[in-house]
């Protein structure tokens, strides 16, 4: 089935994950960053001490991911949306009135866990779990929502900081979620009980007593499997490198001579790019398996960086937007198809909070780590170089890891 009658025939579901990628935006680095130098400015914060109270706050939201994500397997999707979506409110509201440095810290961990955290998770899990062999075309789909975000937000913050402060457009994100988001959530959820109760039937052991068609792995045996941990480097890798420089976005700009307008220009090509990447991949993750191209898809990123090591000219920070994009949009599809894919659904909501746990920890230090480095005098091409190192480490160890792997074995 082709993207147009998948999507007409899903639309009221697929929205619902498209709205929650789109509103995980305002937890994510690529747009906390762009107020990055207001707030030091704010509380008087080094690069370092931003880096610190942002790293803390991002670890500490790694920590209650665990337990929280689980929550998804057990918890009715409604609630659970509900819950997470006046989280989010709360926190966004929360950023726009901080007092104080300490306060900071509440408001990121909010942003971070709500929007970053369980949005996106909330979002893709789903989205892998109810529709079996056509998931890549519904995380493709999904993914819209985070693409027109990174495309549109950063702007929209640059100019609401530049006219009403940086406060006062967090309250605005704030006041704009309060009134649309729940009702939109309860609404696009209409259909939901019928859709479970077919997941219910599908996934149910057989009556006769036989083997189920596919294993159901459960948390505990990924965690024993050494594939896993094979796997792992190269879904971290480049949320570590990305987050770290997209974080630092400030001294980025200011140490190649551009203009932060500019950059955040470049998220409308970064947007579009992992848009498009993020649909063809979702086709193709449909025909051929995740799996299979786990260890080729941070191939575009690791050329980007290049170009930022060894590249002033204002043009480089566009191709580094494209590279980024690729990958990301590459990313968000495979990635979030893969464990459904190997390890079944059951047990998904558990699997992918470990996942999205480890995730967050890897960006969680990525800010802390570059901005002590950028301190310590250590050039942003120098920090590309090493980014770009990890990022050939992941893909060697993801080729291996996946050479001989079957879909939903028994472990």
């Amino acid at each position: 089935m082709g993207y147009l009658p998948f999507f007409v025939k899903n639309w009221r579901f697929l929205t619902f994950g498209l709205l929650l990628t789109l509103c995980s935006s305002f937890g994510q680095t690529f747009f906390i960053g762009v107020y990055g130098a207001e707030i030091r400015d704010a509380f008087s914060l080094t690069h370092g001490d931003f880096g610190l109270i942002y790293s803390a706050a991002t670890l500490a939201n790694a920590v209650c991911l665990i337990w929280l994500g689980r929550k998804l397997d057990d918890v009715d999707l409604k609630r659970y949306a509900v819950l997470v979506s006046v989280a989010l409110v709360a926190a966004c509201f929360l950023m726009g009135a901080v007092p104080a440095a300490i306060f900071l810290f509440v408001a990121i961990f909010g942003l971070r866990l709500t929007g970053q955290g369980l949005m996106g998770h909330v979002a893709f899990t789903t989205m892998a779990r109810y529709f079996g062999s056509e998931r890549g075309k519904a995380v493709g789909i999904a993914t819209l929502g985070k693409a027109g975000g990174q495309t549109f937000l950063p702007i929209v913050a640059v100019l609401l900081m530049t006219t009403v402060g940086w406060r006062a457009s967090w309250l605005i994100f704030g006041a704009v979620l309060a009134l649309i988001l729940v009702p939109l959530v309860l609404w696009l959820l209409g259909d939901y009980a019928e859709r479970h109760a077919r997941l219910g039937k599908e996934t149910a052991a057989p009556t006769d007593g036989s083997a189920p068609d596919r294993h159901q792995w459960s948390r505990a045996e990924v965690l024993r499997h050494p594939r896993f941990y094979l796997m792992l480097p190269a879904v971290l890798a480049p949320s570590f490198a990305t987050t770290g420089i997209i974080f630092h976005q400030v001294h980025l700009v200011q140490s190649k001579g551009w203009s932060l307008t500019w950059f955040a220009t470049c998220f409308i090509a970064f947007g579009v790019i992992s848009l498009i990447t993020s649909l063809a991949t979702g086709s193709v993750v449909d025909r051929a398996g995740a799996r299979f191209l786990l260890p080729y898809y941070l191939v575009p990123l690791g050329l980007a960086l290049l170009a930022l090591a060894f590249f002033d000219h204002p043009i480089v920070a566009l191709v580094f937007m494209v590279g980024y994009g690729i990958t990301a949009g590459a990313r968000n599809t495979i990635v979030n198809t893969l464990w459904a894919e190997i390890y079944g659904v059951i047990h998904l909501g558990a699997i992918r909070a470990v996942v999205q746990s480890a995730m967050v920890v890897s960006s969680g230090l990525a800010p802390v780590a570059f901005g002590f480095l950028i301190d310590g005098g250590v050039t942003i091409e120098a920090i590309a170089v090493a980014s770009l190192s990890l990022l050939v480490v992941g893909t060697a160890l993801a080729w291996f890891a996946v050479s001989d792997v079957k879909p939903a074995t028994s472990p």
